[in-house]
């Protein structure tokens, strides 16, 4: 069985926000026999943290319309948590909203030089005159770079232990 998962992100989505709350990554694994559905939210209201009596509030409301999806297997696992300290950034307002927070990059190839992967203070999220996005960043050793967008295969927040948010 095929899973139509532009229309189940579409429909937990929606259902979600009427939660109050906004997907920040939906991940599929396990088998298609028995797929596994990772939801990682958060509330519409971001300086609300999620809680565990969210997580299972959300599980218990979306489980019926799941049950229902016939592109969805009947042995379907669902996870609900919060984004977590380490939180990925996978939505363009999230270079933004996390602006002066010290981040994590992977890229699809060489970000900066021959570095795939690089940490830093981020900036936020340009778009120019043509539609295209940068990330800017700020390196350890001072330097500004931007970096295109659609280079960019993972963004994550670094948490830094000790220091007040």
């Amino acid at each position: 069985m095929k899973t139509d998962r532009l229309a189940l992100r579409a429909g937990l989505e929606e259902r979600l926000l009427r939660l109050g709350f906004e997907v920040v990554r939906i991940e599929w694994a396990g088998h298609p026999r028995r797929p596994i559905v990772r939801l990682r939210i958060e509330h519409a209201d971001p300086a609300r943290p999620v809680t565990l009596d969210d997580c299972a509030r959300v599980s218990r409301a979306l489980e019926p319309w799941l049950d229902r999806q016939e592109s969805l297997a009947d042995s379907y696992l669902l996870e609900v948590s919060s984004p977590g300290l380490e939180r990925p950034l996978t939505r363009d307002r999230d270079f933004n909203r996390f602006r002066g927070r010290r981040v994590a990059l992977k890229g699809s190839g060489p970000l900066h030089g021959a570095a795939t992967r690089l940490e830093g203070e981020l900036l936020g999220l340009d778009t120019g005159a043509d539609g295209t996005a940068s990330v800017a960043l700020r390196l350890p050793t001072g330097d500004e770079i931007r970096l295109p967008r659609d280079r960019i295969a993972g963004a994550r927040l670094v948490h830094e232990w000790g220091r007040p948010r």
